[in-house]
């Protein structure tokens, strides 16, 4: 029977390690954690090099930021300017994530009726759709160069779908519990992903297998994203900590500790020097990159959880999607929320379009909102 995913999924205020607690009233799915997980350090690479697998870039900066373009030039909206404009009936079950293409007005959305679709934000119409997971889908990311999609699932696999062939390309198994997000490498070339069984995994799409497996988290690692055009990768956990790897080495590098409840989602700014994260219970931190000892500044949105925060391209605003059904815009500067009512159930993604004008989010309720 599908579940609704909640981002919020261990938002369980017991200790995180308890095996398959669930919230009635809101639905929520937790996980199973194994005694062993989570104890071990960061596995290293594989040794028997193949010969299709792919070198990391030597320089990341030589690597271009898309996003750098906006910083410093996103025209002055306030927080409390964001309304209404429209909703797509997008899915007749939850949506779990939604990611805007790199370039385009296109938004993907990944859904509990284990579809993913494609919608022209313009006028509000699908324009791709596919199937192929057995279970809910909980994430899903574009490609750098937009021509793929990657997605993740209570089946525990990754999925890679190609546009132009409408189907399904790789499937990446190895994940022993549902995954919960995927992030791509600004090269396009390698694909991260996290999951329940408290680990995240590097994999290189050129030779079709897994580079890494990353062990730190005492629990479900329910986030990971690259920092813009850098081999850093972010993870956040349901043991309440964040991390910061070297994705080519597997090593931890820094760990942020510094939430009382289960981390649901982190991101980073586009700058890549300030990381916001989001709890259980609506706390939303903001770390200087830097500085992993104490936040550097603290937005309260409960107490209902907070399933996942985003930057604008600018950096100068986050957006929070709130199982309380509402949308939070922030100031980062001023750390002042302003809320936009428009869902009739938890909200459980959220994201900026291109300019910073536009704000996407989806929720429990099958719609997708547009707020400009």
């Amino acid at each position: 029977m599908l579940i609704s995913l909640k981002k919020d999924r261990l938002q369980n205020t017991t200790d995180a390690r308890q095996n398959q607690e669930k919230s009635q009233t809101t639905k929520e799915k937790s996980v199973k954690k194994s005694d062993s997980a989570g104890k071990s350090p960061a596995k290293s690479p594989i040794s028997s090099r193949h010969p299709k697998d792919t070198e990391f870039p030597a320089a990341c900066s030589r690597l271009v930021n898309p996003h750098l373009a906006q910083v410093g030039f996103e025209k002055c909206k306030s927080a409390g300017s964001f309304s209404l404009s429209y909703s797509i009936r997008a899915h007749t079950l939850p949506i779990s994530c939604i990611d805007l293409h790199p370039r385009k007005l296109i938004l993907a959305s990944a859904s509990d009726d284990r579809s993913w679709r494609l919608w022209a934000l313009q006028v509000g119409e699908m324009v791709l759709t596919g199937e192929g997971h057995s279970d809910w889908l909980s994430g899903c990311s574009f490609h750098p160069d937009g021509t793929k999609l990657a997605t993740t699932s209570g089946d525990s696999m990754v999925r890679l779908w190609d546009f132009s062939r409408g189907r399904c390309v790789l499937t990446l198994p190895g994940h022993s519990q549902p995954t919960w997000g995927c992030s791509f490498h600004a090269c396009g070339h390698f694909l991260a992903s996290c999951s329940a069984d408290r680990t995240a995994k590097l994999w290189d799409l050129n030779s079709q297998r897994c580079r890494l497996t990353l062990r730190h988290h005492a629990a479900s690692v329910n986030s990971v994203c690259f920092l813009p055009s850098s081999n850093l990768l972010l993870t956040c956990s349901a043991d309440k900590s964040l991390a910061v790897w070297d994705a080519r080495l597997g090593v931890c590098g820094s760990t942020f500790r510094g939430h009382q409840h289960p981390c649901n989602h982190a991101s980073s700014n586009p700058a890549g020097d300030v990381l916001a994260s989001c709890d259980s219970r609506g706390v939303v931190n903001l770390w200087d990159i830097r500085k992993p000892a104490a936040p550097m500044a603290t937005v309260d949105t409960g107490p209902s959880a907070a399933n996942q925060v985003t930057f604008s391209p600018s950096g100068k605003m986050l957006a929070v999607a709130s199982s309380d059904g509402l949308v939070r815009v922030v100031e980062v500067g001023l750390c002042v929320a302003s809320s936009l009512s428009g869902h009739r159930d938890g909200v459980q993604s959220v994201t900026f379009d291109h300019t910073g004008e536009t704000v996407m989010s989806a929720g429990s309720d099958g719609l997708i909102n547009i707020w400009a």
